[in-house]
């Protein structure tokens, strides 16, 4: 963590409990950075996290209210919050199991009702912590504890999911974009509504193993070579497509 960000961490915090190679440190960095760029207020926010690695990422960390709540209740704890106090700006950052596979409901129902909530998903694309299972956003062919011949269904496209349940904006970036993040963060951060940041992070341990990744590299390489952006898109064939992840920022016009 850069020095100029050590007053959001709690007193004492030296290290993080994030495999090695794992991408949410670098996203725990991005997110305090758009914060600090913002100059918002930390006493003024609300962390809210359900199960999972990702779930780390505000509590213990950052030194300001957290919510630390049951697996795929993370959305339902900050939708209470929200409306027991709606001045506070509350942040939803949580996993992809945890959000969109065991919270899947809540993550519908907040778009739909358009909850001002910001959340954010770091999708690893994997079960991180309690197994290595398949999710809702593992690719098709994807080896895991619960499919070890590989994952015959197609995963969510997250972004379309928010979106045409009602979001007011979204955006999908990878931890190897991280400027792009940062400003997709800012953006939600201050979009009146329920705003949704999908944002792809590396697994080592249980995506990378399982799925001829020997080395986290190896795993940011596959991130770089996938992930192009919304104009890139334009110029390649639906062959081409096959096997890209589209990034940028999303909105209704979209869906």
């Amino acid at each position: 963590m850069s020095r100029d960000l050590e007053s959001y961490l709690r007193p004492g915090i030296e290290t993080t409990p994030f495999c090695p190679g794992c991408g949410h440190g670098i996203l725990m960095n991005v997110i305090l950075r758009a914060i600090d760029e913002l100059e918002l207020d930390f006493d003024q926010l609300l962390f809210v996290s359900g199960i999972g690695c990702a779930a780390w990422i505000p509590s213990p960390h950052f030194n300001a209210d957290t919510l630390h709540t049951l697996h795929g209740r993370a959305i339902a704890f900050a939708t209470g919050a929200k409306l027991f106090n709606p001045r506070l700006k509350t942040i939803v950052i949580s996993g992809d199991g945890d959000l969109t596979s065991i919270g899947g409901n809540h993550l519908i129902h907040a778009a739909r009702r358009n909850i001002d909530l910001t959340v954010i998903c770091a999708n690893n694309m994997i079960y991180g912590m309690t197994g290595g299972q398949t999710a809702s956003t593992s690719p098709v062919g994807t080896i895991s504890a619960t499919n070890p011949e590989g994952n015959p269904y197609a995963p969510f496209d997250l972004c379309k999911l928010v979106l045409g349940a009602g979001a007011r904006y979204a955006a999908r970036f990878a931890v190897t974009q991280p400027i792009a993040l940062k400003e997709a963060l800012k953006k939600s951060l201050m979009t009146e509504g329920f705003t949704f940041i999908e944002v792809l992070s590396p697994c080592p341990t249980q995506y990378g193993r399982r799925n001829q990744y020997q080395t986290p590299a190896q795993m940011l390489e596959m991130l770089q070579k996938r992930c192009i952006t919304r104009e890139e898109q334009k110029h390649l064939e639906p062959r081409e497509l096959r096997d890209k992840i589209i990034t940028g920022e999303f909105c209704h016009a979209d869906v």
